[in-house]
């Protein structure tokens, strides 16, 4: 008895020093990576935000001029966000906010889009999401030029009734079998697009920082 109640515990020391090891490494990892996930991320996202800002509506520093704005259910964030100010000669020409489709067929979809000050869509892009390979990932650019059906659209023309696939009596194309994907998109590009509504004046609020020419000077 005394010799498995022995083999016992060197079993269970054994797992509880395995157990402490294994999560050491994964914590390590994990600390190691982040940074450089995180980095990546932020890459890709500025990457995506030279395709919907036209260089002919800015003349600032747009990477520069931001503002950091809080979690909001229309934006669908957990924690707050930058928005990334467009200005010519000083005046607001566009805003880039980051929004979450939280209803995915397969989670959350994240999104950056740039609202023009008139309230007009530049364009939208996917930043991440986990939907189907070969059936809902269309919206991704690179695959399917879906997502540049929002661009030039707004609340002025459309209203909450437009915002919605065909199948469903909207205004936006989608692909048979896959409506689950741009019905959470296209909810959540008229929630942001409500959300730019409410709070155009603080989104610009702020004085601009020099613009690229005066830099120069």
């Amino acid at each position: 008895m005394k010799r498995i109640a022995r083999s016992t515990l060197q079993t269970a020391i054994n797992l509880v020093f395995f157990a402490v090891v294994g999560t050491a490494i994964l914590a390590s990892v994990f600390y190691m990576t982040h940074d450089a996930i995180v980095k990546s991320e932020e890459a890709e996202k500025l990457k995506l935000i030279t395709q919907i800002v036209p260089s002919s509506i800015f003349d600032n520093d747009i990477i520069q001029d931001t503002l950091s704005i809080p979690a909001d259910p229309l934006l669908g964030n957990a924690d707050s966000t930058l928005a990334y100010r467009a200005r010519i000669k000083g005046e607001p020409s566009a805003v880039v906010l980051e929004a979450v489709a939280p209803d995915g067929y397969s989670g959350k979809i994240n999104l950056i889009l740039a609202v023009r000050a008139n309230g007009e869509l530049a364009g939208v892009r996917v930043v991440s999401h986990k939907e189907t390979p070969g059936l809902g990932d269309y919206i991704e650019l690179p695959k399917n030029p879906w997502i540049k059906g929002f661009d030039g659209k707004s609340r002025e023309v459309y209203k909450d009734a437009d915002w919605k696939v065909k199948k469903d009596g909207g205004q936006f194309d989608y692909m048979a079998g896959a409506t689950i994907t741009p019905r959470a998109v296209i909810k959540a590009v008229n929630k942001a697009l409500i959300y730019f509504g409410d709070n155009r004046d603080k989104l610009f609020a702020v004085s601009a920082p020099p613009t690229n020419k005066e830099k120069t000077k």
